[in-house]
């Protein structure tokens, strides 16, 4: 499968774009996962629900089916970050899986960025990054040769990643 990740500041459009991108890979008949890295807490139930419930009564993991949708929680008692291979190994073959936020991960990034925020990219000159994503022109100090793909057009932003799937092959090639 392959794998390519998006990295930028909060704000700057990473989930917009990969769900455009899922819409783009969908119409041509690909499937596409997404692993999402969140730095802060979050919960998928809501307090009273019978998953809840069992969550909070001290289950390790509680798993929720139903005829269209799978959902496994699994608590933990210390803090602990998931490493990207970990999880890529929990999820089911896909042509594509996009992964938001895994900045240190070893995988091709596109780093996601837009000059009304005022701030200078963050991943520029860092190894693994394959292109920048922006609206217009590139910022200066933009490494030679490093791609810049419109933001706007998520058509063409697919064509580029189905083109160069091999630098997106998982294990992932180094760039």
């Amino acid at each position: 499968m392959q794998v390519a990740g998006f990295v930028g500041s909060s704000g700057s459009g990473k989930t917009t774009l990969i769900e455009a991108l899922l819409r783009e890979f969908g119409a041509r008949g690909l499937r596409a996962s997404v692993i999402k890295h969140a730095h802060h807490g979050f919960e998928l139930d809501r307090e009273g629900k019978d998953s809840w419930r069992h969550r909070k009564a001290g289950a390790f993991e509680v798993l929720v089916a139903s005829p269209h949708l799978l959902a496994l929680q699994r608590e933990t008692r210390e803090a602990r970050e998931y490493e990207l291979p970990e999880l890529l190994g929990l999820l089911r073959e896909v042509d594509w899986v996009f992964v938001e936020g895994f900045s240190q991960a070893p995988i091709p990034r596109i780093e996601v960025w837009r000059a009304a925020h005022g701030r200078a990219p963050r991943f520029l000159g860092q190894s693994g990054l394959a292109a920048l994503a922006c609206h217009g022109e590139a910022p200066a100090g933009m490494p030679p040769g490093l791609p810049v793909l419109e933001l706007g057009q998520p058509g063409r932003i697919a064509a580029w990643l189905i083109e160069r799937r091999e630098l997106f092959s998982y294990p992932a090639a180094r760039p």
